[in-house]
């Protein structure tokens, strides 16, 4: 019998889910923490470019996100920094790779802890670029493979969702092809279906040591001046299957998410990226502006702008304020 690649009860399946795609309201349950895992044990690296955000190890992984858990933090999204690296990312789906161990362990130490990934590979090539390189440009259809490889085995190691971020041409199809034949059909797909080729991403290549080792990105990731393009992509990925979209920055880019709240009912994401944590982090270290009252603000808006949820850093501290101010 064939299905329909757009199956709504996804994300009536768990009540956690039901509550992240609920909508107009900013709380701790709209909120993903983005982390960082790699190899080694009792690491806790602080991210230069990021001040308070850092490098885990998988035991200290575990403890912080128990300590978001306390906070109110209902879900996670992983990004593995593998002990090697090679042309064809295989550890971004090998079955001991670092998220996959990840995983595991948040499944068994966090069990209420939603566990989420980004799928992409260019923590994992060698080269830093999102795909399978030919020659100088990376290969949009060989690449495919590789990325449903790597979200069928998040699944197999127990993720609640899946995040293609490399802007290949055709990638949810692929990855939600892969997971129903792989018997995960109830498996969410967040895809990264409006992401810019923006400025804003440097310190957080700088944390997963994924700055391309030549050329850029702009082959596909999208130009910051066009918003219609952002809608072809954002309807040709539900089109394939994606359960949720993604406007990657925020901020810069209320306008796209705007819009597409407009034209799309599908639950729809925004991430407030590293940069964006970034200049709120300086200009608050400086006494420019509050930190807190900074923060808050710029979630409000990235929500009111039409973001169903948001992944941001600032997901702990967020979540702490916002229960304070529910307890006055």
């Amino acid at each position: 019998m064939s299905f329909p690649a757009t199956r709504l009860r996804r994300l009536r399946m768990d009540a956690r889910l039901r509550d992240l795609v609920r909508e107009t309201e900013l709380s701790p349950a709209r909120l993903i923490y983005p982390l960082f895992v790699g190899p080694g044990r009792g690491v806790r690296d602080e991210i230069p470019s990021m001040p308070g955000q850092r490098r885990y190890a998988l035991d200290t992984l575990v403890e912080e996100a128990r300590a978001a858990e306390a906070d109110g933090v209902r879900a996670v999204i992983l990004f593995g920094i593998p002990e090697k690296k090679d042309e064809q990312a295989s550890g971004a789906w090998a079955e001991d790779g670092i998220v996959q161990r990840a995983l595991r362990a948040l499944r068994e130490s966090v069990p209420g802890m939603l566990r989420f990934t980004d799928v992409c590979l260019c923590e994992y090539t060698s080269h830093g670029h999102c795909g399978v390189v030919q020659g100088n440009r990376v290969a949009n259809d060989p690449t495919l493979e590789l990325l449903a490889k790597t979200a069928v085995s998040h699944a197999r190691a127990g993720a609640d969702l899946v995040a293609p971020s490399d802007m290949m041409d055709g990638r949810v199809g692929a990855v939600r092809r892969a997971l129903d034949e792989a018997g995960f059909p109830d498996l969410p797909i967040l895809s990264y279906a409006a992401k810019y080729a923006s400025a804003f991403y440097g310190p957080f290549r700088d944390a997963a040591q994924s700055t391309p080792s030549f050329g850029d990105r702009r082959s596909h990731q999208m130009d910051p001046a066009n918003r219609e393009e952002a809608m072809r992509e954002i309807a040709l990925d539900l089109e394939e299957g994606a359960d949720v979209v993604m406007v990657k920055p925020a901020l810069p880019y209320l306008d796209v998410l705007r819009e597409a709240r407009t034209r799309f009912d599908a639950p729809l994401a925004a991430y407030q990226v590293s940069g964006e944590y970034a200049l709120i982090t300086a200009a608050a270290e400086r006494g420019w502006v509050d930190r807190r009252a900074v923060a808050l603000e710029s979630l409000l808006a990235i929500r009111r702008a039409g973001a169903t949820f948001i992944v941001t850093y600032f997901a702990r501290e967020a979540a702490r304020w916002l229960s304070q101010e529910r307890g006055k």
